[in-house]
């Protein structure tokens, strides 16, 4: 069996690309503290090489762990899988592995958190479930930086990546009004989470004089298919013509279970999501939606705990702008 090719060390890359073993480092690890035309040789001299850069022995001298932990409240919802893909990849630029955890424990939501807020675990978490409660300033000082995506935890000021929730909600309503419905329901989430205030502040900012009938909601399939049964069981002239769910889910949900008892979408009733979720496209008829820019997120999320595991000060606040995604769900009264 022939012996394998000695591995290429870093002072092999220097001799190739004519500078000192300190300059090859210094691009691998700090690539903007170098001229171009330097990071450009070296570059082409790693791979000339084939060196290979041990990312646990560097990790291991900077004492880190060269992971982040993102927390989503509910892996199983398809919501979540674009925005973990733009993190993905961003992290990935940056020579980092993103690990996923699911803060729906059976032991609570706190368990997940408090487990990866380690720093021999993760070097920074970002945390996508606003119903978690946080370490305190002082205690937050010597574990790895948290930031927030989508979700938000009021009363904080761990930096956030956000939609404009309130302004996703005015969009709906306002479309549903120009079309020229007078009642409109809404399917929302659960009363204390900040996505649900937020877009339900929007909405009855926008309904002007329309009729409001908010139906429980949590989010899910069920409880878009649970608010069918009662939209269903009122009599017909006390029926909202719009309906306004605050999630893809929810009123897909809503959507299948009145045409499975016959109702005709939207002759019957227009029906208008929150996400934009792959399959709401797909759907017969079409879901109008409210887009998040689910990559976008994703992306400016794991930029966002990039520069907070390098020490870097950041805003607070980073707001995404949503838009109305007008499909076949939705028609006209007047």
């Amino acid at each position: 069996m022939e012996r394998l090719a000695a591995r290429v060390k870093l002072s092999d890359v220097a001799r190739h690309a004519g500078v000192s073993a300190a300059t090859v480092s210094r691009v691998l690890s700090n690539p903007d503290l170098v001229a171009e035309s330097t990071r450009t040789t070296v570059l082409q001299a790693v791979e000339a090489t084939g060196y290979r850069m041990n990312h646990a022995a560097r990790n291991l001298r900077k004492q880190r762990t060269g992971s982040v932990v993102a927390l989503v409240p509910n892996l199983s919802n398809p919501f979540f899988a674009k925005i973990l893909d733009g993190m993905g990849h961003e992290l990935a630029r940056a020579g980092y592995d993103l690990l996923v955890a699911d803060t729906l424990e059976d032991k609570g939501r706190h368990t997940a958190l408090q487990r990866f807020l380690d720093p021999s675990r993760s070097d920074g978490v970002i945390l996508l479930d606003g119903m978690v409660a946080l370490p305190t300033p002082a205690e937050q000082a010597d574990l790895p930086p948290i930031v927030t995506a989508c979700e938000w935890i009021e009363g904080t000021d761990v930096p956030r990546i956000v939609l404009d929730n309130r302004e996703g909600g005015v969009l709906a309503i306002r479309h549903l009004r120009d079309l020229g419905h007078d009642h409109i329901g809404l399917i929302g989430g659960p009363p204390r989470n900040v996505l649900h205030l937020s877009r339900l502040e929007g909405a009855k900012d926008a309904a002007g004089t329309a009729r409001i009938t908010l139906f429980d909601g949590d989010f899910t399939l069920s409880s878009g298919q649970a608010a069918a049964k009662v939209w269903m069981d009122r009599p017909p002239l006390d029926r909202p013509s719009g309906i306004f769910a605050f999630s893809d889910e929810m009123a897909c949900a809503f959507m299948a279970t009145l045409q499975r008892a016959g109702y005709i979408v939207p002759r019957d009733v227009s029906i208008v999501g929150f996400d934009d979720i792959d399959l709401a496209s797909y759907l017969a008829p079409a879901l109008t939606t409210v887009r998040q820019p689910k990559r976008e997120i994703g992306r400016k999320a794991a930029q966002l705990i990039l520069q907070r595991i390098a020490g870097e000060s950041i805003a607070t606040c980073t707001m995404i702008t949503p838009r109305l995604m007008v499909r076949e769900t939705t028609e006209s009264r007047k």
